[in-house]
């Protein structure tokens, strides 16, 4: 998939009502809604599809790749694992392709260079520091490879590294709530994007899952009980609920030594975020936003 195909894809304009997924949010999540279109500006930007292309790499390899570089020289299947709601076979063959144009240094720095237009954030980064102190490491792969990267020297970096690592301290925290509510990628990614406001399978069916496969994860979730028809149950909520719950929590600590700070940061980093999107930098539509 190419950049072009990419915004195709992900990047149109949801037309009719809407719901709102961060209506309700806690502190936690919003958070992380803030910050997500400035965490993921190395994917989505322009700059950043000039330099995954001109490294010979399309756009979910440049994805992959630059998101898993900070594992190291891993066999694919490590990749896959932390990827989890993509297809294993497809998040270890893009790694490879990857690795085939670029070494794990190149994948690094590409990732770091690209970023947004300077702004004045040593504020905000230094409140979003204080709250890393907080995050632990145990069971979070992406958040310990990211973490083991030097701080950036200019400004836009250092705000984007912050916003990366409490990125993928979240997703790690999340995918280990999935697992203990014994999901598996595919049940994940449906529970996800019903509870969002997708239609079943709208998103899901991005990750490279085939139809036999999600076929038959509906089918182990209508037995479980967690879907009605093509809509999550009673129980499909409490269960989405309270995996949410448990990724919350898990970022509780972080949030707790921001403290009086949160509703400062949040509000910069949304207003930064904003314009990032405005810039045509991260999908504009709210469910891609909250689905990750």
């Amino acid at each position: 998939m190419d950049f072009a195909e990419a915004r195709a894809t992900f990047c149109t304009p949801r037309t009719g009502p809407v719901a709102d997924p961060a209506a309700a949010a806690t502190p936690a999540r919003r958070l992380r809604d803030a910050l997500e279109p400035l965490a993921m500006v190395t994917v989505w930007s322009e700059p950043a599809a000039d330099q995954a292309a001109a490294a010979g790499l399309d756009f979910l390899a440049g994805y992959v790749g630059g998101r898993a570089s900070v594992l190291g020289d891993v066999p694919g299947t490590v990749v896959a694992s932390t990827f989890a709601v993509f297809e294993p076979d497809l998040a270890g063959g893009l790694w490879d392709q990857a690795r085939a144009s670029c070494s794990v240094a190149q994948l690094q720095q590409g990732r770091a260079l690209a970023g947004v237009d300077e702004v004045e954030v040593d504020g905000v980064v230094d409140t979003l520091r204080t709250g890393l102190a907080a995050a632990d490491l145990m069971g979070r792969p992406l958040f310990a490879g990211m973490g083991a990267l030097p701080w950036p020297d200019q400004a836009h970096g250092r705000l984007w590294h912050a916003t990366s690592l409490l990125r993928e301290h979240r997703g790690d925290s999340h995918v280990a709530a999935c697992v203990a509510a014994g999901l598996d990628g595919i049940e994940a990614n449906v529970l996800t994007e019903l509870w969002v406001g997708f239609d079943l399978l709208e998103y899901t069916s991005t990750r490279g899952w085939s139809p036999e496969s999600m076929d038959a994860a509906i089918g182990r979730l209508r037995r479980r009980g967690l879907l009605e028809g093509d809509a999550l149950s009673d129980e499909g909520r409490r269960v989405r609920a309270g995996i949410e719950e448990a990724t919350d929590l898990a970022q509780q600590p972080i949030v707790d030594l921001i403290g009086d700070g949160l509703d400062r940061t949040v509000d910069a980093l949304a207003r930064w975020s904003e314009a990032v999107v405005a810039r045509g930098w991260f999908p504009a539509d709210p469910y891609k936003r909250a689905a990750g």
